[in-house]
């Protein structure tokens, strides 16, 4: 049975205090920010520990994140190759900076090849690889084409916007967080997770997935508030999710994804209409559509 261990840290956002120009006039007024720290990710197996990852992320939902970068890049394949999932306990780290080191424990002394790696260290919001030998990474890696997925209308697609919006708590308090959010086919929300960045924001929710034991996502659909990019698509890809919507455009890299593996590839989701780049037929629309 997975362990997980450890009290999560709190600290999500941050009080500040600024000074408001408005209408030629000054005044001081307490706000929040979305918090931004490291957070280390390391793996253990056979005896051995390595330091896989650096992400700057927003504290909150850390062993998700941890759990679902670990599956997005291929190192795990199931839960239950995870052990435990703990905050580092280790003496000669402060204690303080306990709650930026996430331990993943692996069962057995199966040996894992992090070569495929493609954030190796440190990775932030931004990074990522691109060109075809990131299509011909995804082929290696043994990602199918996805299922054939549920078919959603356009009204449904149409109301998936203001139901993130809505839940999106953080973001009210805030102003300064992405968020990915679950849904399924009848358009209601299953889960939703936010950071400062787009990526990290779902890691957290294929790792909630993964460790839900709801994998794969093969019935639903998953909308990230910005751009869908290759990493995200990569991301839902191995996580089997058919229809992936965002707010903004995608990228060149994040439509072949989608073409190549059978995808569904909405943009520009706001204001009562969207673009398909890829998957046209898992979506259902009226008359003159």
């Amino acid at each position: 049975m997975l362990e997980k261990t450890g009290k999560a840290r709190s600290g999500s956002k941050t009080k500040t205090r600024v000074r408001v120009v408005e209408e030629g006039r000054a005044r001081v007024k307490s706000d929040y920010l979305a918090t931004e720290e490291p957070m280390e990710i390391r793996l253990l197996t056979g005896g051995r520990r390595q330091t896989v990852a650096v992400t700057m992320r927003t504290p909150g939902s850390d062993f998700e994140l941890a759990a679902g970068f670990l599956y997005g890049e291929g190192i795990i394949s199931s839960r239950d190759e995870i052990e435990r999932i703990s905050y580092c306990v280790d003496a000669d780290v402060d204690a303080e900076q306990r709650y930026n080191i996430v331990n993943v424990e692996l069962r057995g002394d199966r040996e894992y090849d992090l070569r495929t790696l493609e954030r190796h260290f440190y990775t932030t919001s931004a990074c990522g690889v691109c060109g075809k030998a990131s299509l011909e990474q995804l082929e290696l890696r043994g990602c199918p084409v996805v299922g054939p997925g549920p078919e959603v209308s356009a009204e449904t697609i149409y109301s998936l916007p203001d139901k993130l919006r809505e839940a999106q708590g953080l973001f009210e308090a805030t102003g300064g967080l992405h968020a990915a959010a679950l849904f399924d086919a009848g358009g209601n929300l299953l889960a939703l997770r936010e950071d400062v960045g787009r990526h990290n924001a779902t890691d957290k929710l294929v790792g909630w997935a993964l460790l839900e034991g709801r994998l794969p996502l093969s019935e639903n659909v998953v909308m990230v508030s910005g751009r869908s990019s290759f990493e995200i698509l990569q991301k839902c890809l191995t996580a089997g999710v058919p229809i992936v919507c965002a707010v903004s455009a995608p990228s060149s890299l994040a439509v072949d994804v989608a073409r190549e593996f059978g995808l569904t590839l909405v943009g520009f989701l706001r204001g009562g209409r969207f673009n398909t780049y890829a998957g046209f037929d898992r979506i259902r629309v009226g008359k003159g559509m």
